[in-house]
């Protein structure tokens, strides 16, 4: 067994004490010391580590994943071998994206509060309209407040307890 295989025994395994399952970072750092081998590589450089990371051509947040277990494991291994390279965090910026949200207007919720009308059975009409209702006034499905504001628009009727 190679010393890099060694130091990743011992990582997992205070890792695995503390706590956590690590099966998808153990596959990958098997993988990672398989690449530093197959390169003749004695220790993690961050050359190393951004070119296994980036290796298969995919999406910027599996290569930021495949880094930050390197990253996890590097930091470890620096304890023991003072010449290993702990890769930066920003060296593979990634953020998710968040969806754009739609904000629905008066008419759409009219208009939904009316197709819930037409529902089969009365209990489920009734509990959509008073769900949709509940929704616009507290604000979390249109553009706030302004929609019971409306003048001679009724939603529901917790609109009611509102004004």
């Amino acid at each position: 067994m190679s010393p890099l295989r060694q130091a990743l025994a011992g990582y997992l395994a205070v890792r695995r004490a503390l706590g956590y399952k690590l099966a998808r970072p153990e596959k990958l750092l098997g993988q990672f010391i398989g690449y530093l081998e197959a390169a003749g590589a004695a220790t993690i450089t961050v050359e190393h580590a951004l070119a296994w990371a980036t290796l298969p051509a995919g999406d910027a947040s599996w290569h930021a994943s495949r880094m930050s277990a390197v990253r996890g494991f590097a930091a470890y291994l620096r304890t023991i071998d003072p010449s290993a390279q702990v890769p930066p965090a920003d060296l593979i910026p990634w953020r998710p994206r968040r969806a754009t949200p739609y904000l629905y207007s008066g008419d759409d919720i009219t208009a939904l509060i009316a197709a819930a009308a037409r529902l089969r059975f009365p209990l489920r009409t009734a509990t959509y309209q008073t769900l949709i209702g509940l929704l616009a006034v507290a604000g979390m499905f249109s553009r706030g407040r302004r929609l019971w504001r409306k003048p001679g628009l009724r939603v529901c009727a917790a609109q009611r307890l509102m004004e």
